[in-house]
């Protein structure tokens, strides 16, 4: 009996067409198939480790993505999710990431990066996994990195976690029931209160 062909091109599609090499070699495609269809031009490689069809769209959050898959653990939160929610008029300078803290320091150097380590409650409160182009990216809900960006506003500045805030009332779509729920985990309800008082007699 004839063993089966691998094709590295479908195996790629089958995974959105990003994977890490650890990855594909588990998935059956051999290293040097790997640098052979990068040299083709079949490939790219998004850093180290990590590589994406050619041929595919472009992410439209490349560097979101590009994390999402080389930190499985770490969801986007603070000022890269406030981007992404377009809750800030700020463009991050790095990719900030939420962690456990009982979690190790990751490897990768690429896109620059700023680490946040949250209990284990905290970490786990309000995630969510959006879809950019097809690729699953762990994110904090709206609420959840409001309270976050309160929680670390001495990291990021109060003029930053204002902002948000009243763009988070002027767009309307507020759950103030869930922000305070998320206060109460992240320990700022008498920080919070004050704030929304004063947004809401605007």
């Amino acid at each position: 009996m004839r063993p089966r062909t691998i094709d590295p091109i479908e195996i790629f599609r089958q995974h959105n067409g990003i994977l890490r090499t650890a990855e594909a070699i588990k998935l059956g495609i051999h290293p040097v198939h790997l640098y052979q269809l990068r040299d083709a031009g079949a490939l790219e490689s998004l850093g180290r480790g990590v590589f994406r069809l050619a041929s595919m769209p472009d992410f439209s959050e490349p560097d979101l993505v590009l994390v999402a898959k080389r930190i499985p653990q770490g969801v986007i939160c603070l000022i890269s999710a406030l981007a992404y929610y377009e809750l800030t008029t700020q463009i991050p300078h790095f990719v900030y990431v939420a962690l456990p803290r009982t979690s190790r320091m990751p490897k990768p150097t690429y896109p620059p990066l700023r680490y946040f380590w949250y209990s284990q409650h905290a970490y786990e409160a309000g995630v969510e996994t959006i879809s950019i182009s097809g690729f699953p990216v762990k994110i904090y809900d709206i609420e959840k990195t409001l309270a976050d960006c309160l929680k670390f506003r001495q990291k990021i500045g109060m003029d930053v976690v204002l902002e948000a805030f009243k763009e988070y009332w002027r767009k309307g779509r507020t759950d103030l029931d869930k922000l305070y729920d998320y206060a109460k985990i992240c320990r700022i309800e008498k920080v919070l209160q004050p704030i929304i008082e004063t947004i809401v007699s605007q």
